[in-house]
């Protein structure tokens, strides 16, 4: 057993802080997806809350988060919005105090770190705004010992700008904000480790197009750029990758083997633990081979349940149920029994689709009175808050190799 999980063993069962994550390597990893996107007045609009100011109709979000460990004064008065009695509030990834405790949980449940999305489309706004929620993330990653890698997204960005906006971007992350020098930037091989999310799909808003595009991309982040911005890659690829079908490109099959890191996405690709077990069968299993034979790293991606009754109005509210933590559970059960050492859940506070792991209302009465909402007890069960950051804990320390990976859903109360 590695040295570091023998520390973090011996620190809980004397009740001190977990030892920090050793931020020198992918192997034995579980990172969440960090959306980090939220804002609200008076610093700024209600950005991913809702589609202007908050009102029943306007929400995008299924879960509300649970606040109640916070100030008021670290948070934002939801106008006309109320709990009972009491006025209801939400939260901006501005605030440190916010992301101070987001990263706390982290520590608090044993979880590793982060993938940091970085939306293509919006590099101009946050640079404008001084990266606050970047600069965020990286301090409470530092102070409580978690790991952060950013990940581009290039959802919507324009085909003829977006690898170039990305080299810019890099340059100055690494050369300006120093990100890739700090403790708690995660690094795999002796670089620096960066995911690219999203080429390779087959629709339109990702681009690019030609797998000879999506190749330059990879081929300069991994081997042509200056030495000092080269990274171990991370591709945030199709669920379809390996047959170039569906969801993915067909033809990209070269691209896909320069990743050092396939990292396939399957939010919503099945809904039940039935399907789950096919999907294993059928993808992870493959890929895993697959990936091996080209000597690449394989990082699954799972996800708690999923809903965006609110973000788009036609769909049903609880479109995939989490069953408690058993879909979730199950997934992360199925992907160690097939051999992947690392592991992505999407996501930590994705509320907008209902894949939050982070603290999540119990109850609908402990929701907004106004709107609708899909909190933890959807399924009939009585759940902690925090039942997901347990989970998520649990599930982590499997691939640590701290505890036995069993079919059944462990006691986490």
């Amino acid at each position: 057993m590695k040295l570091w999980v023998v520390l973090l063993i011996a620190g809980a069962l004397h009740g001190q802080a977990p030892a920090p994550v050793d931020p020198s390597t992918l192997n034995g990893k579980v990172l969440l997806g960090y959306q980090g996107w939220f804002d609200c007045p008076p610093a700024g609009r209600w950005r991913s809350w809702s589609r202007g100011a908050p009102t029943a109709e306007t929400l995008t979000i299924d879960m509300y988060p649970d606040l109640s460990e916070f100030a008021a004064g670290d948070l934002c008065a939801i106008p006309e919005f109320t709990i009972g009695a009491r006025p209801a509030y939400l939260y901006s990834a501005q605030s440190s105090a916010v992301v101070m405790a987001h990263f706390r949980w982290m520590q608090e449940h044993g979880l590793d770190g982060v993938l940091l999305q970085r939306f293509v489309t919006n590099i101009a706004g946050w640079r404008a705004g001084g990266d606050v929620v970047l600069k965020n993330v990286m301090a409470a990653a530092a102070k409580y010992g978690r790991v952060v890698a950013i990940e581009y997204d290039v959802s919507g960005a324009d085909e003829a700008k977006f690898f170039a906006q990305m080299q810019e971007d890099w340059r100055y992350l690494v050369e300006d904000l120093k990100i890739t020098a700090q403790p708690a930037y995660l690094r795999h091989n002796g670089k620096p480790v960066l995911s690219v999310w999203g080429m390779g799909l087959a629709e339109a808003r990702h681009p690019p197009v030609e797998a000879e595009e999506g190749a330059r991309v990879v081929r300069w982040f991994r081997e042509s750029a200056p030495q000092n911005l080269r990274v171990t890659y991370m591709g945030g690829v199709p669920s379809r990758w390996r047959t170039g079908t569906n969801d993915a490109r067909a033809g990209w099959e070269s691209v896909w083997a320069m990743m050092d890191v396939i990292q396939p996405w399957t939010v919503g690709r099945y809904r039940d633990e039935a399907s789950a077990d096919r999907w294993k069968t059928e993808f992870v299993v493959k890929d895993l081979a697959a990936a091996a034979a080209s000597q690449q790293l394989y990082m699954p991606v799972i996800f708690p349940g999923f809903s965006w009754h609110n973000l788009k109005r036609e769909s049903v509210m609880n479109q995939i149920p989490r069953l408690g933590g058993k879909f979730l559970w199950r997934q992360a059960y199925n992907a160690r029994a097939a051999g992947a050492g690392m592991l992505k859940i999407a996501m930590f506070d994705e509320v907008n689709e209902g894949t939050a792991v982070f603290k999540i209302a119990p109850t609908r009465a402990q929701a907004p009175d106004q709107g609708a909402w899909l909190t933890l007890d959807a399924d009939g069960l009585n759940l902690p808050a925090d039942w997901y950051l347990k989970l998520a804990g649990a599930i982590t320390r499997t691939f640590h190799g701290a505890a036995e990976n069993s079919p059944a859903l462990p006691s986490l109360r």
